[in-house]
Formats: structure tokens, C-alpha cells, sequence
């Protein structure tokens, strides 16, 4: 039964980024017909909300794009910095999206920057008890102490659960302004809307295969506790 929780939560999280890198791969190859580079959809996107002091600029790598709130800028990758291609628009402009949450003070993620700290904890706190839990309790396996100190370890990995269903509206929101945007400018078509709709759906989902396979996880450690009781 183990090996069947590893074996789906395996499956999970390699669907979910096959899916996000063949849909931006597939959208890379669409270039938009303003021939908008995504440094400069992200900026026009920043003008709608009357944004003015988020910097862009390149980072290295693939897929790297981040909004860092604390320097204020808005870093896109290299595929995505120049590119005017649809995949690009949609990745920069959910990344905008995440600067504007930040000047509108965005509920869940002023409580997503509350906990990351305690998270970043909790992640590894959670796993060393456990695994302290599993050695405590022997061979057998039938331990007091070990029990529950596993319970304090899963209790710490709950935390973790939180912060990745916290993080999920805040992603879907960012995708969501970019989405909005889009289709009220009227700057592009309908096929470009549909296509960056596409790839941010795909990279909505690897956050929500994070969360299935965090649960399934949970379910793992659940049993593996219930038998040292």
C-alpha cells in the first residue's frame, strides 16, 4: 500500500510538469500578432493598475519567472524576457499579476508571506521527527514515545499542507488578472487569449498536484503512525 501512495504521487507530479512544459513548448512556437515581447505585456499590465515602480529584468534559466516583493521587481527568464510569443505573454503577465496582488494588498498572499517562514520550519522540522518517530519505535514498531513523535512531525507537515492550499488562490488569481486583462484590452485574439489561457492553466495544475500529492502523503504517514500504536 505504500508503494502504491509513492507510485500515484510519482505519477502526479510528472504528469503535471509534462503537461506545464509541452503546453509552454507547444505556445512558445505562437508568436502574438502585436509582437509584444512578455517584458513589455507585463509592463503594460502594471500601467493598467497605475503601477509604476516594479522593475523587469532577465534571470537565466527555464521557466525561473518570479515576482520578488522584496526588491520589487519582476524577474522573467530568458524564454520569456524577448519572446513574443504567446507562452511568453502568459507567463509575464501571471507574473505582473502577483505585483499587483502585492499594491492591492491581496489577502491570501499577505497571509502566504505571514507563514513562509514558520513553512520553510515546519517542512523540515516534520520530516526529522518522523523519521526520529520510525527509528524510536523499533523494529516492531510499537513505541509510545515513537508514536508521538511522529505526531508532532505530522503535525508539522500539515503546516506545509496549509501553505501549499494558501498558495493556490494566489495563483489562480495571478492567472486570473492576466486572463482579465487580456480579454478587456482587446489586444489579442481570440485564439492568443485561448492559448494563454491554456498554459497558465497548465502551470495552475502543477500547484494543485503539489497539494494531491502532499495529501496523499499526509494519508501515507497517517497509516505508518497508525501501526505503531
Amino acid at each position: 500500500m505504500y508503494w502504491i501512495f509513492i507510485i500515484v504521487s510519482f505519477a502526479i507530479t510528472l504528469a503535471a510538469q509534462i503537461h506545464v512544459k509541452s503546453s509552454f513548448r507547444k505556445y512558445s512556437q505562437v508568436r502574438n500578432q502585436r509582437g509584444l515581447t512578455g517584458a513589455e505585456a507585463a509592463h503594460q499590465l502594471l500601467l493598467e493598475h497605475g503601477i509604476t515602480n516594479v522593475r523587469i529584468e532577465p534571470i537565466s534559466g527555464s521557466l525561473t519567472d518570479h515576482y520578488d516583493p522584496r526588491a520589487n521587481v519582476i524577474r522573467l527568464s530568458e524564454d520569456v524576457y524577448g519572446s513574443d510569443s504567446v507562452a511568453a505573454v502568459g507567463v509575464a503577465m501571471h507574473e505582473a499579476g502577483h505585483a499587483v496582488q502585492y499594491a492591492q494588498n491581496y489577502a491570501p498572499i499577505k497571509v502566504r508571506n505571514a507563514i513562509v517562514k514558520s513553512t520553510n520550519i515546519s517542512s523540515w522540522l516534520s520530516y526529522l521527527l518522523i523519521f526520529i518517530g520510525i527509528l524510536v519505535g523499533g523494529r516492531g514498531g510499537h513505541s509510545a514515545l515513537g508514536y508521538h513523535i511522529m505526531t508532532i512531525g505530522i503535525l508539522f507537515f500539515c503546516v506545509v499542507i496549509f501553505f501549499q492550499l494558501v498558495t493556490l488562490p494566489v495563483e489562480f488569481n495571478a492567472s486570473g488578472r492576466a486572463v482579465r486583462y487580456l480579454k478587456e484590452s482587446g489586444v489579442f485574439t481570440q485564439e492568443e487569449q485561448s492559448g494563454v489561457r491554456k498554459v497558465l492553466t497548465a502551470a495552475a495544475l502543477t500547484y494543485v498536484a503539489a497539494v494531491a500529492v502532499s495529501l496523499l502523503n499526509l494519508v501515507r504517514l497517517l497509516m505508518i503512525r497508525g501501526n505503531r500504536r
